[in-house]
């Protein structure tokens, strides 16, 4: 047979071959065909390169990718990985450097930034998956955890967390077939992550005579790991929020011969440190100290810059220790596969051999990173709700801030991990990264709308379709929108008679009338359906007072302590803004913090005002705009051209804005599927973008119209209907 590429209607590519090997070579090389200029992005991301060819703008990344040691790790898993597993992935990796030439030929981007493709060395999938999953635990909201106990107070850290929406979030949800019209069950859902171009699951299908398997893959990575139908067994995740990193404030001092010392339980040892160049592309380079010790490697050096800065005293009430040297402090992170050399690879091959939820459950029981809530279903009617991953044993407090280096009782337990829990399914059940089943294992988790919104639209029927699924993907009802719209109930005094009950219920007696203007928008307001329709005009107002409020909130004399800049890296900035933060946790500051509840009625009032005072604002979808991340824009694209999106955060069809900064969405579905366990060609799916990261290619982007109505695509899986590509020669 050899190999032989098939394609579909909409450019997806369909892979047979004689044997797994070969099958692994042909993923490695059409994806490199279609999607070059990516993988070489996430190749130099993953090396801490890409200021080299993108310029400045990257060099924090570049100085975080090669401190945390996210190369140098997975040059450990793969050598660690068993002879069967590394075999597969080297396969893969040939096929990669068989396909990058006529990629990067296709792709313009080379020539514009004068980037000739690269060589892929075997560990370099292991290292493109580090960099895609390693800030999904979210380590740096132990930062802000730490900010907000320093400059507001102990009370105030889990003010902007608990069940806090600022957490990255998917859909997912398993119906048995009780509760199907086919008798058999369907797995559906959407991940939700910044969305970039091209986008980051790649459709394809993996047919040798050992399997037959469809899904969504991760481009630089061989297999299917998050979605897959293999006719027998589908499989599907959500991020569970478990924390399993952890970050360490550590005693760092300098030895005779220049070299480190780090203070641990056990006094103070020798760390490993030394020096590399990133080359930034139009400027000078930038020497970093890479510098790692027992705990992990050192990503926060003195004030928050680079660890080569100049050394600092350890700074508030405590003394300098160690002698006669310059004692100063830093931050270093510790995650499982630094620990453990182990990332999980080995489950790739297994999933794609699965038959049946059994071998699902068995194979995921090896999964490391990111820890998953896995759901699984067989045509012989099984069922799988579990969480899978690596979660170390330690203190409590290790998941809540950062924690002393020298005191032992925030040692990882060797050898240790916490058991993953699992459930039954009932019917149906529900993944939406809320408090749930993996509450033992997480601080922060995203609030419980998204879940009680589908487990709700699920009980509405017993006949589900895969076609019927597309209702629940695309429902814009907005569960976060309630409490604010309480509060804004909450403005009319008594004297301008109540239009309910409720109103006076919960009006202020002693408010100032509010003027004509803002009447008429808490009329809308409280009379609007909730829905986050793109089209609807009373959502973008609901958005434009939503707006004012997160202005006002964190404007106020009570969080003016937090304003200020925190004193960490670039790239750790987005977890740490006031503003955001704000946002993010709107629900929480309207009901409780510390901003007077009288106060809060106030900024209601004033942000009803303001939006009455000013221009009508448009409707949801014209400010609430895709604004997807590109490592180099294409040269004739504005961000004008990108579409206006239905949807909100806490909205089923999810598309996250920073409310009252601005409402343009950078994380959506990067994804949409409906796995049928009774007929495979039934199942349905769906990309932001198309199969094909080159620009003038007819399937670039040609998923696009289809993705923002909330449509799928039809899958096909009969060879006969799909468009036989002229075989390639290059496998030696």
């Amino acid at each position: 047979m050899g190999i032989e590429v098939y394609r579909d209607d909409w450019g997806v590519p369909h892979l047979r071959c004689t044997d797994q090997d070969e099958l692994a070579f042909a993923q490695g090389r059409v994806t490199a065909v279609d999607r070059a200029w990516q993988l070489e992005v996430e190749r130099h991301r993953a090396q801490g390169t890409t200021a080299a060819f993108l310029g400045a703008g990257e060099t924090g990344w570049d100085t975080f990718a090669r401190q945390a040691r996210l190369a140098d790790t997975a040059r450990r898993c793969f050598d660690r990985l068993d002879e069967r597993t590394a075999r597969w992935v080297r396969a893969y990796v040939d096929g990669v450097n068989a396909g990058l030439p006529e990629g990067a030929a296709r792709a313009g981007q080379f020539a514009r930034v004068g980037l000739a493709p690269g060589h892929w060395e075997p560990w370099t999938p292991l290292a493109v998956w580090l960099t895609t999953h390693i800030l999904f635990a979210g380590f740096p909201a132990k930062l802000w955890r730490e900010e907000v106990a320093r400059r507001l107070g102990e009370e105030w850290t889990e003010l902007f967390a608990t069940d806090g929406p600022g957490t990255s979030g998917s859909n997912g949800w398993i119906v048995s077939g009780a509760r199907t019209a086919s008798g058999s069950a369907i797995i559906a859902g959407d991940p939700h992550r910044f969305i970039e171009a091209p986008g980051v699951y790649q459709q394809i299908r993996l047919a040798c005579p050992e399997y037959d398997v469809l899904g969504l893959a991760v481009p630089g990575v061989p297999g299917i790991a998050h979605f897959g139908h293999t006719g027998g067994v589908a499989w599907a995740i959500t991020n569970a929020m478990s924390d399993y990193q952890d970050v360490y404030r550590e005693r760092l001092r300098r030895t005779a011969d220049g070299g480190v010392e780090a203070l641990g339980p056990d006094g103070w040892r020798p760390a490993s440190a030394h020096r590399e160049t990133v080359e930034v592309a139009g400027g000078d380079p930038v020497v970093i100290e890479v510098i790692e010790t027992e705990r992990g490697p050192v990503i926060i050096g003195p004030d928050g810059g680079p660890i080569g800065g100049p050394e600092q005293p350890v700074g508030g009430p405590e003394k300098p220790v160690g002698g006669d040297g310059v004692v100063w402090e830093a931050i270093s992170l510790r995650y499982p596969p630094r620990v453990t050399g182990e990332l999980g690879f080995a489950v790739l091959p297994e999933l794609l051999a699965a038959r049946t939820v059994a071998d699902v459950d068995r194979a995921v029981d090896g999964w490391v990173e990111p820890v998953n809530v896995v759901m699984a279903a067989d045509v012989d009617g099984g069922l799988l709700h579990r969480v899978a991953g690596y979660v170390p044993v330690r203190d409590h407090a290790n998941s809540v801030r950062v924690v002393p280096a020298w005191e032992a009782a925030h040692d990882w337990r060797d050898g240790a991990a916490v058991a993953t829990p699992r459930a039954e399914v009932e019917g149906h059940a529900v993944m939406a990264n809320a408090r749930g089943l993996a509450a033992p294992l997480g601080i922060e988790f995203a609030p419980p709308h998204r879940a009680a919104r589908i487990d709700a639209l699920l009980e509405a029927s017993t006949a589900w379709t895969p076609e019927a699924m597309a209702g629940i993907h695309t429902d814009t009802d907005n569960p976060s929108a309630a409490r604010l719209l309480a509060a804004i109930r909450a403005t009319a005094p008594e004297a301008e008679a109540p239009d309910t009950a409720a109103d006076a219920a919960d009006a202020h007696p002693d408010a100032p009338a509010l003027p004509p203007g803002a009447l008429a928008v808490r009329a809308r307001l409280l009379g609007w359906d909730r829905r986050m329709d793109a089209d609807s005009t009373d959502a973008g107002l609901y958005a434009a007072v939503r707006g004012a409020v997160v202005r006002r909130l964190t404007g106020h004399p009570a969080l003016a302590a937090l304003r200020e800049p925190a004193p960490y890296p670039a790239v750790f900035q987005p977890w740490l803004a006031l503003g955001p933060r704000v946002a993010l946790a709107l629900e929480t500051l309207l009901s409780s913090g510390p901003v007077p509840a009288a106060d809060v009625a106030e900024i209601v009032r004033e942000a009803l005002e303001e939006v009455a005072a000013g221009e009508e604002p448009p409707a949801w979808g014209v400010t609430h705009r895709l604004a997807p991340w590109q490592a180099l824009p294409d040269e004739d694209e504005d961000d004008a051209d990108w579409p206006g999106l239905s949807g909100d955060h806490d909205c089923v069809m999810s598309s996250t804005s920073v409310p009252g900064y601005t409402d343009r969405s950078a994380r959506a579905s990067a994804a949409r599927y409906v796995w049928d366990l009774a007929d495979r060609d039934k199942s349905l799916w769906i990309v932001p973008f198309g199969a094909s990261g080159v620009a003038d290619d007819p399937h670039h982007r040609d998923q696009l119209p289809l993705w923002l109505r909330g449509g799928l695509a039809p899958v096909t899986t009969d060879w006969h209907h799909l468009t036989k590509e002229h075989p390639h020669d290059d496998r030696h």
